[in-house]
């Protein structure tokens, strides 16, 4: 189901970065949302890529 896939982002992105969204300018809303998908892609790609410390 691919409703699934998606929910669990914005819920992430509630909870963990306290995104709320409450602006009357469209610019300033896009890029507070473009930020927390940019986070949200960072913690998300630190997860899954471990960092090796041997490097």
């Amino acid at each position: 189901m691919i409703r699934s896939r998606v929910e669990h982002v914005f819920a992430d992105q509630k909870s963990q970065t306290g995104l709320f969204v409450r602006t009357f300018d469209i610019t300033r809303a896009t890029m507070r949302i473009g930020l927390a998908n940019i986070v949200y892609n960072m913690r998300r790609f630190l997860f899954l890529e471990p960092i090796n410390a041997s490097a």
